[in-house]
């Protein structure tokens, strides 16, 4: 579980990001869930869009993806969620 300083230094972090997966109406598939855990391997910090034409809400795609990847929430603003988990192997973002 993230206190909220280390939430608040993840958003920093996130800021630049640009989101690299859409969920569209499709929603939260098991192929999407394999591709995120994959690019949370590397960055450990991702940044994911819904698209205007998801049939789901915002917050139930991030609760469906923390849950599936086991990563944690940082931030749901608009369409945009960002998620963080710690890499096994690629280790490069240390929390204060």
């Amino acid at each position: 579980m993230l206190t909220g300083k280390q939430k608040r230094f993840l958003r920093s972090k996130a800021h630049h990001l640009r989101p690299i997966f859409q969920v569209g109406k499709e929603g939260v598939n098991d192929n999407m869930i394999t591709t995120i855990n994959e690019a949370l391997e590397k960055r450990e910090l991702i940044k994911v869009a819904v698209l205007q034409n998801c049939l789901e809400e915002t917050d139930d795609v991030a609760a469906a993806l923390v849950e599936a990847t086991e990563s944690e929430l940082v931030q749901v603003i608009g369409h945009t969620i960002v998620l963080y988990k710690p890499s096994v192997e690629n280790k490069t973002i240390q929390l204060p």
